[in-house]
């Protein structure tokens, strides 16, 4: 039934779906409030899934420096720059198939809570975690977690064959245990349908309760993994995806993700006013190119004015 209202919407006239999930979005959201992110990867490359979008995976030679977990210092450092810069949220990547308890984990721990000391709200996504350890990340000091479906239940199973959806699910339901808020969403422009994309959101919207952040991603093909030559989603595309989100997930924070750098301002402010509502700050995206602070300091004064949107 999901699905079928998903793909309903998506194939509604374009001004007629916008117009509605506008609607929504002034409803349950200041229009004005755009949620600024940091993403910093806190451990690079090696990681043993098959993921065939990701330049981290062990199984693609993409040219990417593989390196250790960072110290406490520099993860305090990358925050303090990062509030400075005008983010309110901080969120730390690591390239691990799963969380093994040890030094490593106790470090991530520290971390956790040094960001939250800085003043930020703190997210992380360090794939697959049990329910102790989704516990241990609410006691140091974590708000968010995210683990993405990616795609559809179906697409899925093309994409990625080291990880079940149900492993993904599974997590979530973790997270959700311990008081963590959720952030799970997905990638478009793999090759997947409209009914790959609109299953994708249906599938989040199925969950009870939806998540808090729903972060939509546009595909950036990377040379030496098996999705380099995939033909880019065009961005109408992502603004149906955004304002289907919005209104099958209304109190959600739409994020525009990865892949905003192949974006122009016009399409960017297209999908804020189709109910996005949240943008990541900084020059790379855990190991892809992001527009500069002073691109979003002009798409963000564009939005809401030149007092609102000083970073």
């Amino acid at each position: 039934m999901m699905l079928k209202e998903a793909l309903r919407l998506y194939n509604l006239p374009l001004f007629d779906l916008i117009f509605q999930s506008h609607q929504v979005h002034r409803k349950y959201h200041d229009p004005s409030d755009i949620q600024k992110c940091s993403l910093l990867s806190i451990k690079t490359g090696g990681c043993p899934e098959d993921c065939k979008y990701c330049p981290q995976s062990a199984h693609y030679d993409t040219g990417l420096e593989k390196e250790g977990l960072f110290s406490l210092d520099e993860v305090r450092k990358s925050a303090l720059m990062a509030k400075e810069q005008g983010a309110q949220r901080f969120c730390m990547g690591a390239a691990w198939r799963n969380v093994k308890d040890g030094k490593e984990f106790d470090r991530v721990l520290e971390m956790v809570n040094a960001v939250k000391n800085v003043g930020l709200e703190v997210c992380a996504t360090l794939g697959m975690v049990n329910d102790s350890q989704a516990v241990r990340l609410k006691e140091a000091g974590l708000y968010a977690y995210n683990h993405n479906l990616d795609s559809s239940r179906e697409y899925y199973k093309k994409i990625i064959s080291t990880r079940t959806y149900d492993d993904r699910l599974n997590t979530l339901k973790a997270v959700r245990k311990a008081g963590l808020t959720v952030c799970s969403g997905g990638i478009i422009g793999m090759g997947e349908s409209i009914e790959d994309r609109c299953g994708l959101l249906a599938e989040l919207a199925s969950l009870d309760p939806h998540p808090e952040s729903v972060p939509i991603n546009l595909l950036i093909p990377v040379e030496g993994t098996p999705l380099s030559e995939s033909k880019p989603a065009e961005p109408l595309e992502l603004v149906r995806i955004v304002a289907v989100a919005r209104i099958l997930m209304p109190k959600a924070r739409v994020r525009l993700s990865a892949g905003r750098i192949s974006l122009s301002q016009e399409a960017q402010v297209l999908a804020f006013f189709a109910g996005a509502n949240s943008i990541f700050l900084g020059e790379k995206l855990l190991t892809r190119a992001n527009p500069s602070v002073d691109d979003d300091t002009r798409l963000l004064r564009n939005i809401q004015g030149a007092q609102e949107a000083a970073l």
